[in-house]
């Protein structure tokens, strides 16, 4: 079995930047292969932990939902609202045309 980190040795960033369309000089592309080197290296890592019995999850902790409840609730009298109006018309809001 080879591991990631073998594998990218043979990984090119050149030919990789071209077929992303990304100029990268000579020294970005060494750069950027060493970064690749170490983040295959760590998906390596990553890959011979044992998981077993480990749930797998979508997020690292528990996402409870911070809104409130979506209940009916009364809401302002229209001559409320539109007393803030810079126009109004008809009991509408009256907006500046925007759209030709």
């Amino acid at each position: 079995m080879s591991s990631f980190s073998d594998s990218a040795e043979h990984i090119d960033v050149s030919y990789v930047a071209q077929l992303a369309r990304i100029r990268l000089s000579e020294k970005e592309a060494e750069q950027m292969q060493g970064q690749l080197e170490k983040i295959l290296g760590y998906v390596q890592t990553l890959q011979e932990l044992d998981v077993e019995g480990v749930e797998p999850m979508a997020h690292a902790v528990p996402l409870e939902n911070v809104l409130r409840p979506d209940e009916l609730r009364s809401s302002l009298a229209r001559e409320q609202v539109l007393a803030n109006a810079p126009a109004q018309v008809d009991g509408q809001f009256l907006v500046p045309k925007i759209v030709e």
